[in-house]
């Protein structure tokens, strides 16, 4: 997307639902992931239960989910830090108008 041909009302709106997406995202993965730790340890049903979570948090698959979560996490983040970047830029935008008007009355 080239942002210049937007105004920066649209490009806030589409960054900051893109932004919503990835987050949520990342919510699913965190809050899935006791269920996804118990799902596991159920296949693991013939050992004790601490023994079975240690051996799913030493497992490949654990470490590929909880990768996963944090990556998930942080593309939302740096989506979150472009959102911010729009309204600090139309801050700006707005400042700089204004001293532009201000300037002409003088």
């Amino acid at each position: 997307m080239n942002g210049d041909n937007h105004p920066i009302s649209e490009r806030f709106r589409l960054v900051a639902l893109e932004w919503v997406e990835l987050d949520g995202a990342a919510r699913l993965l965190e809050e899935s992931k006791s269920a996804y730790m118990s799902q596991m340890m159920l296949e693991l049903s013939e050992m004790p239960v601490s023994r079975a979570e240690l051996n799913v948090k030493a497992s490949e698959h654990w470490r590929v989910y909880v990768e996963k979560m944090v990556h998930a996490r942080t593309a939302a983040n740096e989506k979150k830090i472009e959102v911010e970047f729009l309204k600090m830029r139309f801050a700006e935008w707005n400042s700089n108008e204004a001293n532009t008007r201000l300037e002409r009355k003088l």
